[in-house]
């Protein structure tokens, strides 16, 4: 244990580490495959799912959705280091790569507290890179969580942060906003409880830039808001 190190963060670090040299070792028991590429990368993601549940099981996420953080960025750039030797034939690729992204995402998202400097960019630095990786063979899965890898925080965009403090962005940080965010980040900002002493603050966002915002902004991005904010039903984002 290393010094000022608590018996927690030791047990987190040292399961990270195996995680992580258990996928090495995924990755070279591909490589080394007599199989079929297809059949090889059937058995690659099946034996991938099963050590990511058994280490994502380790931890109590209602507690501390951190350690399970540590999980999805570990197993997301070790997928990427395999991907060159997975075969498109095989349906299960970027199946178990879309539902690895968006797990991270709705993780993030949910997240209560505040993630801390060194994880975050351990997240950023592995998701850039992960990215990176997969764009070399056209894979674009990762899109959603290279938008959130590129900023400080989940919620740490300026014009979002302006939002949530009940000011009034510019027209065109909103429209910069809803560009960066894309159809499918902005959604998954949206919570399905409403959170009672944010309303106001969409409330007056919506009304200031309702009409400009149908001139300047994509159909997509309106139809998740609109269908989303109502005086009924007004569920538009966030998770503190």
């Amino acid at each position: 244990m290393a010094e000022g190190e608590t018996e927690k963060e030791y047990d987190t670090r040292k399961a990270t580490e195996e995680l992580r040299d258990r996928f090495q070792a995924l990755t070279a028991a591909l490589k080394e495959s007599p199989q079929p590429p297809p059949e090889a990368s059937l058995h690659f993601c099946q034996d991938f799912c099963q050590v990511l549940v058994e280490h994502a099981g380790r931890w109590k996420t209602d507690e501390d959705p951190l350690p399970l953080l540590e999980v999805y960025t570990v197993a997301i750039l070790s997928f990427a280091k395999a991907a060159s030797c997975l075969s498109s034939d095989c349906e299960n690729v970027p199946l178990l790569l879309e539902k690895l992204a968006l797990s991270c995402a709705e993780l993030l998202l949910s997240v209560p507290q505040h993630v801390p400097g060194a994880l975050w960019e351990e997240f950023q630095s592995s998701v850039k890179l992960a990215h990176s990786l997969l764009q070399e063979s056209g894979s674009t899965q990762l899109r959603l969580l290279s938008v959130l890898a590129q900023q400080d925080g989940v919620w740490a965009n300026a014009t979002l942060s302006s939002i949530l403090s009940n000011q009034i962005p510019r027209t065109e940080q909103v429209h910069e906003y809803l560009e960066s965010e894309g159809p499918a980040l902005l959604n998954m900002r949206i919570n399905p409880k409403p959170k009672p002493h944010l309303i106001s603050s969409y409330k007056n966002l919506w009304g200031n830039y309702h009409n400009s915002l149908l001139k300047s902004v994509h159909l997509d991005y309106l139809t998740i808001i609109t269908e989303k904010m109502s005086d009924e039903h007004f569920q538009y984002i966030l998770i503190i």
